[in-house]
């Protein structure tokens, strides 16, 4: 029995999985929402059976572990054996799964600066972890380790080498989002390949036989295509000009994270269907669609580039996978690299969208990110009970 946890600012997603050899088994999984805010919400599931649910407030990441396990103990949940953490930034030293100590800890530590919003609640979350089950062993998994076999000319912005040395460079995001998808569709991936991770967080990654040659986030995951809430790429002569103005940067943090893409654009909502339902007679909410579709367009033009030519599109992610009418924006005027869509299969979520005999085959796979934490943390706990 493993549990998995994925720790956002203001969230705690969190899953347990059963192996018994081969077989992998979601037992549990669950949430507690609306973290540090004045009213919060809390629930565990099996399957598809609500198993609790609470309303509270839960004032930080500790509490929300405390509220998780209480939830678990409720079941009469079996031993655990490990448990594996989402570490969204590794920075230029964690570049695989390891586990936990307290040097790791100290380097995460190091590491803040990197990821201010997220790494302190998700050392916060370790430490719990270990106050309630001292002897557990936790592995932390690293979002951005999928990317780091990148070529050296895609990581590095056009900045003077000191600045690479400090580790400022593209390390991108959603790692284990694609090293999901990569595994599950093996050889159906083909040559070269895009996978489109779309969800209020979003981004891309070009691949060629499987390994990263360029994703679209970079030092943060703020970089790219527009998202739910945040702008994606600036003329950093935008945040110059704000400066200037007068903004401070803790407000340029909350303009580019939390005000922009598309609940910017549309002044409304980041929520995507939402928007579409809106779209045909709001023109706001129109123009932030379009836009978002538009964008990610354009990256899958620049990675066909890349690599020049493209095989196979995939689509992921709470959008990728359940928005019909984005994909479809999306692959409209795509046709010069043999993108053309079924639009019976794309109109049902169909694992493979494109017409028959296409020469790029786009298709739509449900990440598991949980099962890939779990993975590499019962390799880790395996190798070191071995």
């Amino acid at each position: 029995m493993i549990l998995s946890l994925n720790g956002g600012s203001s969230s705690l997603k969190f899953a347990v999985y059963r192996f018994r050899g081969a077989a992998e088994e979601r037992v549990f999984s669950g949430a507690v929402e609306a973290i540090g805010e004045a009213s919060g919400k809390a629930w565990l599931r099996s399957g598809e059976k609500a198993l609790q649910e609470q309303s509270g407030k839960f004032p930080d990441h500790t509490a929300a572990i405390k509220t998780m396990f209480a939830a678990l103990d409720k079941q009469g949940a079996e031993k655990l054996e490990a448990a594996g953490h989402r570490i969204v930034h590794g920075g230029p030293k964690f570049i695989a799964p390891q586990l936990i100590d307290e040097k790791l800890k100290a380097g995460l530590k190091e590491l803040i600066p990197f990821a201010p919003l997220h790494l302190p609640s998700q050392i916060a979350m370790i430490e719990a972890v270990a106050a309630h089950f001292p002897d557990l062993l936790q592995v932390a998994c690293f979002d951005t380790a999928f990317h780091s076999g990148m070529p050296e000319v895609a990581q590095r912005f056009a900045l003077p080498h000191e600045l690479w040395e400090q580790g400022i460079r593209r390390y991108g995001f959603h790692g284990l989002s694609y090293e999901y998808v990569v595994g599950k569709l093996g050889q159906e991936l083909g040559q070269r390949a895009i996978i489109a991770h779309l969800g209020n967080g979003a981004s891309m990654v070009a691949l060629k036989d499987g390994l990263p040659m360029d994703t679209s986030m970079g030092l943060t995951p703020t970089g790219g295509f527009m998202m739910g809430t945040r702008s994606g790429d600036l003329d950093p002569g935008v945040l110059i000009h704000l400066l200037k103005s007068g903004y401070s940067a803790d407000q340029l943090e909350s303009l580019v994270d939390h005000q922009a893409g598309l609940v910017g654009v549309s002044g409304q909502t980041s929520d995507m269907k939402t928007l579409l339902q809106k779209s045909q007679t709001d023109n706001a909410a129109g123009i932030a669609v379009k836009m978002f579709a538009y964008q990610a367009r354009k990256f899958i033009g620049a990675y066909a580039a890349v690599l020049n030519g493209l095989d196979t599109l995939v689509f992921t992610g709470g959008i990728g996978e359940r928005a019909p009418e984005v994909r479809a924006e999306i692959c409209s005027g795509l046709e010069y690299l043999g993108v053309a869509l079924d639009t019976s299969a794309n109109g049902r979520n169909a694992e493979v969208i494109s017409l028959p005999g296409t020469k790029c085959t786009v298709r739509v796979v449900q990440t598991d990110e949980d099962l890939m934490i779990v993975r590499h943390t019962l390799e880790l706990v395996s190798s070191k009970q071995a």
